[in-house]
């Protein structure tokens, strides 16, 4: 196996009184597909948020594409999310009175990148996840499959090594959930990005990754 893209060791995070992260140690290979199972409350959306740069552990070191997440600036940490990492989250994230397009181009904004070429990227990449005809409609306007391959697409639009998925099918019926991570499992294998999956759910554990990690009162087991 490759040498790990992400590797953390003795991770700790609490809030104030509250450890929600004791002691994790975990390494992650670069294009290796990972799915990171446990309970409401276990600690695995901390953790990935952890590993996305969005937060800072209490002790322990996480190193992500060679760089000490916990001891960079937050202008760094906004630097390597905008160019190292892509985000899917349960809730979307959408911005409401934006179109699909323009929140797809929500992360070029803080790029060097004219207009024009935000915009021929976004629309790019909205049809690869099939929202090709969908460019101008607003979140209201679209379905949650079509919300969660908008969300999708901003996550993909600057290509990323590293894409993280905090339960991204938590709130879609079976037949949806079941066609966005087809759509996510077709750009992380096309594009040979590591891929760490955040899930309650055992069997869509199993589906979408190489190698599956239980989380249980923030420990590793």
């Amino acid at each position: 196996m490759s040498e790990p893209l992400v590797r953390i060791t003795d991770l700790y995070k609490s809030y104030g009184s509250v450890a929600v992260l004791r002691g994790v140690t975990l390494n992650v290979a670069a294009g290796e597909r990972l799915a990171v199972l446990g309970k409401s409350g276990s600690g695995k959306s901390t953790l990935l948020h952890l590993i996305g740069g969005l937060d800072v552990p209490s002790s322990g070191t996480i190193v992500v594409a060679n760089r000490n997440l916990g001891r960079i600036s937050r202008n760094e940490r906004a630097e390597f999310r905008l160019s190292t990492v892509g985000i899917v989250f349960q809730a979307f994230h959408l911005v409401a009175n934006r179109t699909a397009v323009e929140n797809v181009e929500l992360p070029m904004m803080f790029a060097a990148m004219s207009k024009r070429q935000r915009r021929r990227m976004a629309t790019e990449t909205l049809e690869a996840v099939g929202l090709g005809e969908r460019l101008r409609h607003r979140p209201a306007e679209l379905s949650g499959g079509e919300r969660q391959r908008v969300a999708i697409a901003r996550a993909l639009i600057n290509r990323p090594r590293l894409l993280l998925a905090d339960e991204p099918t938590g709130n879609l019926d079976s037949t949806t959930g079941a066609e966005v991570m087809g759509e996510i499992q077709k750009h992380v294998r096309a594009a040979g990005m590591t891929f760490v999956l955040v899930t309650h759910d055992e069997e869509l554990a199993k589906r979408s990754s190489d190698r599956l990690v239980h989380v249980q009162d923030g420990i590793v087991i």
